[in-house]
């Protein structure tokens, strides 16, 4: 599924206080991708995901996954698009302490009143590494551990897209590194279409397209 972002921009307060975070945004995702999106702090880049993945509406513009504008209808239908649809990693691992590995994975699944395809679950622990890890609980795993039960929690549902929000913030050199080295395979072994926000250069290149962002205004990277 490609995911047409038109022209989308998003304004906070109004008069003199007004400050536009983004401004005309415009860009196509198309399936299989893998895209960065490269800022500075404040530049606008985690609006750009917010409003892309649906956790906030832009003041104007409109995003489309194939035909489906996800921002008109209940916010309810929105809820349940973005469990069946879109998968996130983001800085924090947002583990729940009493649940172990297993159970942190599948909860997505859980509730959508779900069934978990268990040759699945098997398939993506065994390429991030925690098939030793499954009955362990978020306490008993390195960072790095938790940030991949993180990652195999946002594919357990097969997403159009997982968008990654600066996903080697909360971690050392080594393991970060070791992330974008699993999701690099994810995004080879499952076909996943990626989109990766971040502020490292190291990280934006390798990416197969590349995207910046300054001061609200996105603009692609020619490859060169």
């Amino acid at each position: 599924m490609d995911i047409f972002i038109n022209d989308i921009s998003k304004i906070y307060g109004s008069g003199e206080s007004q400050v536009t975070a983004l401004s005309h945004a415009s860009m196509t995702i198309h399936a299989g991708d893998f895209i960065s999106i490269m800022g500075p702090s404040g530049s606008g880049k985690s609006t750009l995901l917010h409003i892309i993945s649906g956790l906030d509406t832009p003041s104007m513009g409109q995003v489309l996954y194939g035909d489906t504008d996800i921002h008109t209808g209940s916010d309810k239908k929105l809820s349940a698009f973005r469990r069946q649809n879109i998968g996130f990693i983001f800085q924090q691992f947002h583990l729940l302490p009493v649940l172990s590995t297993r159970e942190n994975i599948i909860m997505p699944l859980l509730l959508d009143k779900k069934q978990p395809d268990e040759a699945y679950i098997q398939e993506i622990t065994s390429l991030l590494g925690l098939t030793g890890r499954i009955n362990h609980l978020p306490h008993e795993l390195s960072g790095g551990q938790q940030q991949r039960v993180a990652i195999a929690r946002s594919l357990i549902a097969k997403p159009n897209v997982l968008f990654a929000d600066e996903p080697t913030g909360n971690l050392d050199s080594k393991n970060g590194s070791e992330v974008m080295k699993l999701l690099c395979s994810i995004h080879e072994n499952l076909h996943q279409t990626l989109v990766v926000i971040t502020h490292d250069p190291h990280i934006a290149k390798m990416a197969e397209r590349r995207f910046t962002i300054v001061d609200g205004i996105l603009s692609e990277v020619m490859a060169k």
